[in-house]
């Protein structure tokens, strides 16, 4: 009798640690999902908070100080509407009204929370910057192998693709004299654009801790920045154009769109930049 309470008791036991594991993974899942689901609303929070302090210059310092340092006298503005423009360069486009006329003024927003993270400035198919920027074929064809469009080479480390230092001398040097020769106009479309939505100036908002640093900056200036340095193939194969990396995008799963092209920058660096 004894024998049996132990056992039915030691059953019990067993029962309720296994509970307590699975409801932990559980909560740990859920966390996951909600911690993610934070994150992307914040990014959207933060580009709403910066078109509606925008809308309440006349009481917000913080929309007051943007404003100023777009070059405007507080004074002789008699109105600011902000808005945000869909799938565009601008991530809020501001419309100011002065004595002399309105301006609209378009915003890329980048927000961090990490000294050392990175963010993406542009990301399309091969193909689509092939179009936009007339890339020989002969360089079209290696960076296909650098996307994964075509399959790699034999001497390849990787199954899906091949790395920019694994191409022959001469492809290497043809991408970079091609990225050397085209500097100026794929860094413009990079950051700023075109059509009606191209942005004019990139604000930063870092939150790494509860007190939000800002800055923004002309596009000119941190076109400047970003550019400066020289164009390079980095040890990991990847390129580098100044401060901005090109790299295949990877990830998704293995779907299609690990094959696109991705060109990221620090954002952060433009708290330094002169």
């Amino acid at each position: 009798m004894l024998d049996r309470f132990i056992r039915i008791v030691f059953s019990l036991l067993l029962l309720t640690a296994v509970c307590v594991t699975w409801g932990a993974a559980q909560v740990a899942t859920s966390d996951k999902a909600a911690l993610g689901s934070s994150t992307a609303k914040n990014g959207f929070k933060n580009e709403n908070e910066i078109r509606d302090k925008f809308n309440n210059w006349r009481i917000d310092k913080d929309a007051q100080e943007w404003l100023a340092a777009m070059n405007y006298r507080i004074a002789e503005v008699d109105n600011v509407v902000a808005a945000k423009p869909h799938g565009q360069k601008s991530d809020v486009e501001v419309r100011v009204t002065t004595k002399s006329g309105e301006r609209k003024e378009g915003i890329s927003i980048k927000l961090v929370s990490s000294p050392n993270g990175f963010n993406q400035i542009d990301k399309r198919w091969l193909a689509t910057y092939a179009k936009m920027w007339k890339m020989p074929p002969e360089l079209h064809t290696s960076l296909k192998l650098f996307v994964g469009e075509t399959p790699p080479r034999p001497t390849g480390r990787d199954k899906k693709r091949m790395y920019l230092t694994e191409l022959t001398p001469a492809e290497q040097a043809a991408v970079l004299d091609f990225f050397s020769s085209k500097r100026d106009e794929i860094i413009s479309d990079l950051f700023s654009g075109d059509g009606a939505h191209a942005a004019d100036w990139i604000m930063v908002a870092f939150k790494s801790t509860a007190n939000t640093r800002w800055i923004i900056r002309s596009l000119a200036d941190a076109i400047k920045h970003f550019a400066d340095g020289k164009v390079e193939i980095t040890r990991a194969g990847n390129l580098k154009i100044g401060r901005i990396t090109m790299q295949r995008k990877g990830g998704d799963g293995g779907r299609e769109t690990a094959k696109m092209l991705q060109f990221k920058i620090n954002p952060v660096h433009l708290f330094d930049a002169k």
